[in-house]
């Protein structure tokens, strides 16, 4: 009986690694999809960046001195 279930399980193992051997690495696919990705320029042209206002932000930060103690 436990022969049996050994071989099943390597057989399976095998095939598997199989299917998974044959499919291919995903990471060429993410390359392939990087490198059709436009410059960020072009991206900014094609949106029309240049048209937006220009934002102007006042700093409220504050600095607070350690006081003595």
């Amino acid at each position: 009986m436990h022969p049996t279930i050994s071989a099943i399980a390597v057989a399976s193992l095998i095939v598997a690694g199989t299917v998974i051997w044959r499919s291919g690495s995903p990471s060429t696919d993410l390359t392939l999809g990087t490198a059709a990705m436009p410059p960020l320029q072009e991206l900014h042209t094609m949106a029309s960046v240049h048209k937006l206002p220009v934002q102007e932000l006042d700093d409220q930060s504050f600095v607070y001195s350690a006081g003595k103690r």
